[in-house]
């Protein structure tokens, strides 16, 4: 990689005090970070360029471009793809481009399956309960949808992140609360494990951007 870029500054050129980002050096920035974080061998392919771009876009809150892309700003993004396509990673990568008021924590699902099956309902708490001088629930960007399946706690069948998913919907509706989540499931498939309700509600609280399934596997 030839002179990379090494910060997020060195993405974008102010002009008349707006941010104008240049994707080439976005790319740069985002590639020569994975491999700091995830090895040399992390790569970013131009097979995964329109999914990127969707996703800075959707960051950096580029009102005009995001209705070309169709993609609705007030809500969180639904990030599927086969698994090792980079879901996890561009998540991560991405949130130096988010505004600091907005960015998201990441939390594997099956981590919090494990979570629950520790400590019971205590649990969803921390994400379904604004906080102290709060006025909306913390962000967070769920990784891995569908890992967490079959751990319980102490035999109770509660489907962890369907109840997360329903509380949050009712804050996204409430005060503008806002999700993120990664799967490699399928539409079908979030429907047999959630139920109908959890995937009627996620059409409403998230854009879905997709990785091509033809995208190399990143690990």
């Amino acid at each position: 990689m030839t002179n990379p870029c090494k910060t997020v500054v060195e993405t974008y050129q102010i002009i008349d005090n707006i941010k104008n980002y240049s994707f080439s050096k976005c790319l740069s920035y985002l590639e020569y970070q994975g491999k700091i974080t995830y090895g040399n061998s992390f790569q970013i392919c131009e097979i995964d360029h329109e999914t990127i771009y969707k996703l800075l876009i959707y960051a950096i809150k580029d009102k005009k471009e995001a209705h070309r892309l169709n993609l609705d700003l007030r809500k969180g993004i639904l990030l599927s793809g086969t698994i090792g396509c980079g879901k996890t990673s561009i998540m991560s990568l991405l949130r130096p481009f988010v505004y600091p008021s907005l960015d998201y924590k990441m939390k594997s699902c099956r981590e919090i399956a494990f979570d629950f099956a520790k400590n019971g309902f205590e649990t969803m708490a921390n994400y379904n309960q604004i906080q102290h001088k709060s006025t909306r629930l913390a962000s967070y960007c769920f990784d891995d949808l569908g890992a967490e399946q079959q751990i319980k706690h102490y035999g109770n069948d509660c489907n962890v992140m369907a109840e997360i998913l329903i509380s949050r919907y009712e804050h996204f509706v409430m005060n503008n609360s806002v999700t993120h989540l990664t799967t490699n499931l399928s539409a079908t498939e979030i429907e047999s494990y959630y139920g109908n309700r959890v995937r009627s509600r996620m059409r409403a609280m998230f854009n879905l951007i997709a990785f091509d399934k033809e995208t190399k596997d990143k690990r």
